[in-house]
């Protein structure tokens, strides 16, 4: 039975900088510093890229977007 609550994960080419597996997967996290889009390895859960995310992650205002002027 799938976790509803489960984020999905991207297959990412490449392998890891740290145990050298195949295994990379591209995900969100949130962090002590906020969102960030990462690729972590499966095997060992070393980082391969982590880049900052929107201020609130996945969570999308209904009001992003509108010309207020």
């Amino acid at each position: 039975m799938a976790d509803v609550n489960a984020v999905p994960r991207e297959e990412v080419a490449g392998t890891c900088p740290r145990c050298g597996s195949a295994t990379l997967r591209a995900y969100p996290v949130l962090s002590e510093g906020g969102w960030f889009q990462t690729v972590k390895c499966q095997d060992c859960l070393a980082s391969a890229s982590r880049t900052p995310w929107t201020l609130l992650g996945p969570v999308q205002l209904t009001s992003t977007g509108l010309d207020l002027a």
